[in-house]
């Protein structure tokens, strides 16, 4: 089915995130304490204690740079004990915080899952700001933190709870789905999340004939593909996969016609038509696992592919490589100051809170 309608941001939706100013403590800071900074000397000790974490990587990082992570690796791994706290890492987080200091790894869909079964008091978001509020909505009573504030999103900033609430007086009574890529106000004014995992389960779950699918233009027209239900979109878009193009994958044929091509459902309708397959990120990790492709082409963020790859060393990875910036500010002396200083701590207003747990919720609790 082809979408019914499109609309969009008639203004600028900055991401505008609020940094605690320095110097000052936060209330998580106030409760658990300031921790010394600890040493991140490369000596002889820390080289044996991360032995087995730079087994995991060697694949993807060169010994000349685990001198480097490697104490601070160590660090983390001491401090988040101390503080009882677990680290969550989406799948474009770098191979050095993915396999060496995250406890649970996933995308989306996965990591809200997890978050719901951990005991542990504090919860580090290794990933972007909204991901941060999703673990917070789940958890009102722990706290979340997020390395660095300013780690957001295109598409999350593509669109406003307003926005959604002139929607429902345009379509009263369609229901409105809202791709995990979302604020905490927008959550709060839908009827039910999605990631790309379960968009078109999501949507279909619904039994309406007609559903408002935002803010993802491209995930939008993958599930108008996949269903008969009729999509009215907006026109978000994720900064990294826009930029994938078809005529980018098939040079990558041309050179070698057996490579394989995997690509997320936020890129183009003409990358997709390009590809072998079309999948989430865990989908796509899944893919990889099973087929064990001699040489494949992972159309997404790119360090998604380190990641596979250490685990996979035998597969060949042909990156067109597209960073996400926002992914990219978490580092792991940013991880480390986090648990030191226990900053940045994420705050939900609760009315909105309350609001956007039950469109998460009945996302999670949906069964496929």
């Amino acid at each position: 089915m082809a979408i019914l309608q499109q609309f969009g941001p008639t203004r600028s939706h900055p991401f505008m995130p609020t940094a605690s100013a320095p110097g000052e403590l936060s209330a998580a800071a106030r409760k658990y304490g300031v921790k010394p900074m600890p040493s991140l000397e490369w000596n002889a000790q820390v080289e044996r204690e991360t032995a087995h974490l730079y087994d995991r990587v060697q694949a993807v990082i060169p010994p000349v740079e685990w001198p480097f992570f490697a104490p601070y690796v160590k660090a983390i791994n001491t401090l988040k004990k101390e503080r009882g706290a677990v680290i969550l890492a989406h799948n474009y987080q770098t191979p050095e915080i993915y396999n060496c200091v995250a406890d649970f790894v996933g995308d989306s869909l996965q990591l809200a899952v997890e978050v719901t079964k951990t005991k542990a008091p504090i919860i580090v978001q290794a990933g972007v700001h909204f991901m941060a509020e999703t673990s917070k909505i789940l958890n009102p009573d722990k706290t979340v933190l997020i390395p660095d504030v300013r780690a957001g999103c295109s598409l999350a900033s593509s669109i406003i709870g307003e926005d959604v609430r002139l929607l429902r007086d345009k379509f009263p009574g369609v229901p409105i789905v809202a791709y995990v890529n979302t604020s905490a106000d927008v959550k709060a004014e839908v009827d039910i999340c999605c990631t790309s995992a379960n968009a078109v389960q999501v949507v279909e779950s619904l039994g309406a004939d007609t559903v408002i699918f935002l803010p993802d233009q491209y995930l939008a027209n993958y599930v108008a593909s996949q269903t008969k239900v009729r999509i009215i979109s907006w026109k978000g878009a994720c900064e990294v996969h826009e930029r994938f193009t078809a005529d980018e994958l098939e040079k990558y044929r041309a050179d070698d016609p057996s490579v394989q091509i995997i690509a997320h459902p936020e890129c183009p309708p003409d990358v997709l038509e390009a590809a072998d397959y079309t999948g989430s990120t865990k989908g796509m990790i899944d893919w990889v696992r099973k087929n064990k492709p001699k040489r494949v082409v992972m159309v997404t963020e790119c360090s998604m592919a380190d990641n596979v790859k250490a685990e996979l060393p035998d597969v060949e990875f042909v990156k067109p490589c597209n960073l996400c910036p926002h992914m990219k500010r978490i580092t792991l002396p940013k991880i480390l100051d986090s648990l030191v200083y226990m900053k940045e701590e994420v705050v939900i207003d609760p009315m909105i809170a309350e609001k956007a747990r039950r469109s998460v919720e009945r996302m999670i609790h949906l069964k496929m």
